[in-house]
């Protein structure tokens, strides 16, 4: 059975109690550690399902009961039995002899293909503009498509892809405790594969990591080489040339240009041409739908959604009947600090920084115990072909952020309108735009349904649990004792809401792997025999946990925004630190509740929620009031006077309903038993409800912190003024309150940024043009501090301290 935490890590002894903390770090708490060995599927959720509403036939197939048992395997654990050879030479060189066995297809004539494709064709012939045909000789032409091509991709080389992958599994090996794979999720994805369409898989991006690792296990499980689709702005020239030689793909810069360009016609039509042959030739493509953690612009990315554009516009018009959609998520424990560097740098990264960011990383894990661990999660894959034809029907009218919430944050009205939102903060590139306007809708969704799922379905990290129960429930510090059983108690609830956690094993053990990795913003104390005080280090450090425990928010972010919603719900009828038996006794209404949860939607980001487009707003709703239910936090309550729930016998259906033949179903839901408005909820009195509910309303306490100080600083802050401007304005006035109230969970420019976008949807702040570029103002509406006040009001009502 392949382990979780590889090997057996060896304590130094005791030391003697001199209170000093660093002792206490080496001492590994006194504890003999043992190999944790993982739990089989069987004993935890198999999730990754594809969606039902959108793909129904791609749910059924592809998947049987039995995969959820295969288990566990550590796609960097290459032994003497991986290889055709035995002996004690071969145990010694099995890492090389591995990559030497490694199928690599042949990609022969690929550039010949593509020259002899329609598109490029028609270029060269002057068919269709940008080509030959206006004004430019057909050698010209030729030339300039094969100078796009060679910027585009390179046929890999077998000889480069294996000594690279021999380096790889060292330094993977050096780094990482253990890379996990669910052996039933590479199934169906193998099964995938032999059904003859191309694979597509479509990733979460938290570190450039990914895209060597994941290329990596593709063809450690003999899918061949992964072409992944690379940020050409973030690699230097001679980067750029390996990581083609390997299988990248890079966008030239002229497919931005405008559609009236002819530069930008042909690097499209030559982009275009190349994604056709790999999906005829079946190559499998990577394609990173989620910008890295520490960029500035959106969570999603568009660089992906433009090369998804490519693959959907090639299976519209016939080149490929299909091709099946994987979602895709990594995790890690901690990303390692010499990778985290290298985002920070200005200029794109070379060779020389790549290879001093790896030599660093060893250097560091040299002789440490403090490796880390990865879990790769690939869900269920799903028929492009299939989403196309049934999610269009999903698609209905919706409205501005400001045409939504303004009215209700000033006070003109209290009906929410009935009515999705509608949040695009992702820029539409070049290749987009080419599209019809349907098509660029359908990739719009697309990338958030998948992008949806793939964060639901990745695997939460002991790292997150830790950093969550530190932050939201022992900021000012917790015994161990008491910390072993909340951790416990927190991966229960996990794996009881159908997520998944990427460790297993002994829990002590757990937690000094955790607490080790975290030892630059966690002290430990030792107060008393026996035990040891664990306490958040008070700083910056805290924005770090904030970081880490943003991965268990997916979890529980349904509860949570019910949770604020309940709050917000109570703040104008009880004191905000009343007891909790007085918040009890009020009675909260089914459509109170709604409108709440509906307020609080709007007003959190996209980036945040990422709702599937095929659910509705209303739907979530009922989903959140289910999940509070279902965790205890609110029982139903009958009003005095009114018919008991379980009373059916006197029940009445409504005129509406009485003179519709049998069997004709439509319309018939069950609202018209006018009974919504008579339901009416209370908070269960149980002595675990008070922490629980405070532990989900501090989940979005950083962000919704974040947005209030954003409004408090609005009569302060200096507009007009560029975006990037008026950011770093706020991000220094968070910082500022941080270090004088110690919220430093807030002082993040991420959550900056999301409050400057936010407050633009909703009409606080205007774009307008000007000679030197957009600036920001500060509209008319809101140019009152009475009007900010009351926005600042709206914001702090789902806050609880």
């Amino acid at each position: 059975m392949a382990t979780m935490l590889e090997g057996r890590r060896q304590t130094q002894p005791r030391s003697s109690p001199s209170g000093r903390e660093t002792s206490l770090w080496s001492s590994g708490f006194g504890m003999k550690l043992e190999a944790i060995t993982p739990f089989l599927g069987k004993y935890r959720p198999f999730v990754g399902r594809c969606c039902q509403t959108c793909t129904p036939k791609s749910w059924e197939s592809l998947f049987h009961r039995s995969i959820t048992d295969l288990g566990f395997c550590s796609v960097i654990l290459v032994k003497e039995e991986n290889t055709r050879f035995r002996g004690w030479l071969v145990r010694r060189l099995c890492y090389f002899l591995w990559s030497l066995e490694q199928h690599i297809p042949p990609c022969q004539d690929a550039p010949q293909k593509i020259e002899e494709s329609t598109g490029v064709q028609n270029l060269l012939s002057g068919r269709v503009p940008g080509g030959a045909g206006e004004g430019q000789a057909p050698d010209l032409v030729k030339k300039e498509v094969q100078r796009i091509l060679g910027h585009i991709q390179a046929s890999p080389r077998p000889f480069l892809v294996r000594l690279f992958s021999w380096a790889l599994l060292r330094f993977l090996n050096c780094l990482f405790l253990n890379v996990q794979l669910h052996k039933g999720q590479m199934k169906m994805v193998q099964k995938a594969a032999q059904a003859g369409s191309p694979l597509v898989l479509l990733s979460t991006h938290k570190t450039l990591l990914d895209g060597i690792l994941l290329p990596f296990m593709l063809l450690s499980q003999g899918l061949g080489v992964l072409r992944v689709a690379w940020d050409s702005r973030a690699c230097s020239p001679a980067l750029r040339v390996l990581l083609r030689k390997l299988g990248g793909l890079f966008l030239p810069p002229e497919a931005n240009l405008s559609l009236d360009s002819s530069e930008g016609f042909l690097a499209r039509a030559v982009v275009q041409a190349v994604i056709e042959q790999l999906l005829v030739s079946g190559q499998p493509l990577l394609i990173f739908l989620e910008e890295l953690p520490e960029s500035p612009g959106p969570r999603l990315s568009a660089l992906g959604q433009a090369w998804l554009g490519f693959v959907v516009q090639a299976v519209q018009v016939g080149i490929v009947p299909d091709a099946l959609l994987v979602p895709v998520a990594v995790t890690y424990d901690l990303v390692p600090d010499a990778l985290c560097d290298i985002y920070h740098a200005s200029a794109p990264l070379g060779l020389w920084t790549g290879a001093l960011a790896v030599l660093r990383s060893l250097w560091s894990h040299w002789g440490c115990s403090r490796r880390i661990c990865s879990r790769v999660h690939l869900a269920q894959p799903f028929s492009l072909q299939e989403y196309i034809v049934s999610a269009r029907s999903c698609w209905g009218g919706r409205q501005t952020l400001e045409q939504l919430l303004q009215p209700i944050v000033l006070g003109q009205c209290t009906a929410v309108p009935d009515t999705e939102k509608e949040q695009e903060w992702t820029p539409i590139t070049g290749p987009l735009l080419a599209l019809k306007e349907e098509d660029q809708l359908l990739v719009r969704r697309l990338s958030c349904h998948v992008l949806s799922a793939s964060v639901g379905s990745a695997a939460v990290m002991s790292t997150a649990i830790m950093a969550t129960l530190l932050l939201f429930k022992h900021q000012k510090g917790v015994f161990l004792s008491q910390l072993l059983g909340e951790f416990s108690w927190l991966t229960e609830e996990i794996l009881l809401r159908g997520f998944d956690v990427g460790f297993s094993g002994q829990l002590r053990s757990l937690l000094k792997h955790s607490l080790s990795l975290l030892r630059a913003h966690v002290a430990l104390l030792h107060i008393r025999q026996g035990d040891l005080l664990v306490v958040p280090r008070p700083g910056p450090g805290l924005t770090q946990l904030a970081r880490l425990s943003a991965e268990l928010l997916p979890v529980f972010l349904s509860e949570a925004v019910g949770a604020c919603a309940v709050r917000g719900l109570l703040a104008g009828r009880v004191p905000p630190q009343g007891p909790w038996e007085l918040q009890g006794i009020l009675l909260l209404s089914q459509n109170e509740l709604y409108r709440q949860i509906l307020l609080l939607m709007h007003l959190l980001p996209q980036d945040l929620l990422l709702l599937k487009p095929c659910q509705s707003s209303y739907c979530y709703c009922q989903e959140v009031l289910d999940r509070l239910i279902q965790c205890g936090l609110l029982v139903a309550e009958e009003t005095p006077g009114s018919r008991s729930a379980c009373d059916t016998g006197r029940q009445r259906l409504s005129r509406k309903l009485l003179w519709k033949p049998s069997g004709d179903f439509t319309d018939s839901d069950s609202d018209d038993f006018e009974e919504a408005e008579g339901r009416y909820f209370r908070l269960s009195q149980q002595s675990h409800c008070p922490d629980f509910f405070l532990f989900l309303c501090r989940l979005l306490s950083p962000l919704l912190k974040a947005f209030a100080q954003a409004a408090a600083f609005l009569h302060q802050g200096q507009l007009p003024d560029t975006e990037s401007g008026y950011t770093e304005q706020l991000f220094q006035f968070l910082q500022a309150t941080a270090q004088e109230e110690g919220i430093f969970e807030c002082a993040d420019p991420k959550l900056a940024i999301s409050a400057i976008w936010t407050f633009r949807d909703l009409g606080v702040l205007q774009q307008m043009p000007s000679p030197a570029g957009p600036r920001l103002h500060l509209s008319p509406t809101f140019a009152s501090r009475e009007n900010q006040q009351r926005l600042e009001q709206f914001i702090r009502q789902f806050i609880c301290s």
